[in-house]
């Protein structure tokens, strides 16, 4: 015990005996129970020694309880002790850590602290550690905005989709109700299963071709027709000089036709005055005829009055005509054809690019002649068959309005409008055009009134006809 006392008086070595002889007289020891029975070391009975002994150095004391110690008592002590030695032992030795203290300094609140009754502010000299936080309660405040700003975004959007999918939803559902009649169409019932399409001025045949497609896997029997000089028609544009030599292909499906058999007539653009005049030739053939974006022209009207209407306040149309002469430039023009560069903005503003490249290398010249030449139409023949007119909302060839004058001009049956279609319909809105072809295909025939038939009875019976 005495070699522990020795390792913790910090003294040198002059020192130490007088230290010890002091000691001697002034301390006591006890044989108190300690460390299983052995004796234990006793506080100074002077609080004068006690003084005396922490001036000179680190003096540490046990003072033992009456009645003895527990285990967990004797346990702290020797760890107190084992701890104290070690702490000498290294203080010796120069071995101890450098451990790194802090020093704060205090900075006045500002303002008068006094009224306010805040606390002055500190800061730390000690060097910040990497492990040290760095966020500050601005941080904090915008961090929580963040995730408030991102919360309210994610609900905007979470309603936002929510509405699409509505609107998604009850489109779906006008769909299968429309669609739930075309499934259950029955081609046989019908007035007619058979389809004539006729392309506009400078189209061909392969511009149906989605429209074709669609048509044949309902049923339905389809014929398109390259026009004289158009599509892979051998003919040269500069040699057409009449509307019966343009639509000649056209007139041999009709010449071919059956006894009895008819067919809904549809023309494009300037594929409206083409069906007109078919339709004066061949009006028992023709159950309807359907106006898709096209010239619906009146009796002594040519194609040119019609276009002729809107070409001062098409700037478009003006830019994009190149007029061919094949006879010379003394000599009127002998086809219109279209600057390639412009063909997107005048006619398919809505089509897919793959669609506008295919035009754009399969459109040829439109023959001039047929153009200019006016129509004779008859009320007994032309004025016979059912007329349809499709309207394409988004057109830059022929305005909304130039339909609506043509359509106020000779009324049709029905007119229908498809929306966010351009001039091409059959590339812009294939399943729309659709639709309609569907829908007038299944507008029942007219009935003859009683009183009519009566009336065709009775003049058969006395051989009037």
């Amino acid at each position: 015990m005495g070699n522990a006392l020795d390792c913790i008086a910090p003294m040198n070595q002059k020192e130490d005996s007088r230290y010890a002889s002091s000691s001697a007289a002034a301390a006591t020891f006890s044989t108190r129970p300690f460390f299983g029975g052995k004796p234990s070391l006793l506080s100074s009975s002077s609080s004068t020694n006690k003084r005396a002994n922490n001036k000179k150095g680190l003096s540490v004391s046990f003072d033992s309880n009456d009645g003895g110690h527990d285990s967990s008592s004797t346990i702290i002590q020797e760890q107190a002790i084992a701890a104290a030695l070690l702490f000498r032992h290294h203080q010796r030795n120069g071995s101890l850590p450098d451990f790194i203290r802090s020093t704060s300094v205090v900075y006045p609140s500002p303002g008068n602290s006094k009224k306010q009754g805040g606390l002055p502010k500190s800061s730390s000299a000690r060097r910040r550690s990497l492990s040290d936080l760095t966020i500050t309660p601005q941080k904090v405040v915008n961090s929580h905005q963040s995730a408030f700003v991102s919360h309210l975004g994610k609900c905007h959007m979470v309603e936002k989709f929510n509405k699409k999918k509505l609107a998604i939803e009850s489109d779906l559902a006008k769909l299968v109700d429309q669609n739930s009649c075309f499934q259950e169409l029955r081609i046989d019932s019908l007035e007619t299963n058979h389809f004539v399409l006729v392309h506009g001025g400078g189209f061909g045949a392969w511009c149906w071709y989605k429209t074709m497609t669609l048509l044949e896997e309902t049923g339905f029997k389809v014929d398109v027709v390259d026009l004289t000089g158009s599509g892979v028609s051998s003919s040269g544009t500069h040699t057409i000089t009449s509307l019966a030599h343009y639509v000649k292909p056209l007139t041999d499906i009709f010449d071919k036709l059956e006894d009895g058999k008819k067919v809904i007539l549809v023309g494009h653009d300037f594929g409206g005055a083409c069906i007109s005049f078919v339709m004066e030739l061949y009006p028992s053939k023709i159950a309807k005829a359907v106006f898709a974006a096209a010239a619906m022209l009146s009796n002594g009207q040519s194609a040119l009055d019609m276009f002729s209407q809107q070409m001062g306040s098409n700037d478009v149309m003006r830019q994009a005509q190149i007029f061919l002469y094949g006879n010379g430039r003394n000599n009127p023009p002998t086809a219109v054809d279209f600057d390639k560069t412009l063909l997107r903005g005048l006619f398919f503003n809505q089509s897919s690019a793959k669609d506008v490249a295919l035009a754009s290398v399969s459109m040829r010249p439109i023959p001039f002649e047929p153009v200019l030449e006016k129509l004779a139409l008859s009320d007994t023949n032309y004025g016979s068959i059912r007329r349809f007119y499709i309207k394409t909302q988004e057109d830059r060839a022929i305005s909304v309005c130039l339909q609506e004058t043509m359509i106020e001009s000779d009324p049709p049956e029905r007119v229908f409008q498809l929306k966010g279609s351009d001039h091409a319909p059959f590339f812009s809105r294939p399943q729309g055009l659709h639709r309609i072809f569907l829908e007038i295909a299944q507008v029942p025939p007219k009935q003859t009134s009683s009183s009519t038939t009566t009336e065709l009875r009775h003049l058969l019976a006395n051989d009037t006809l």
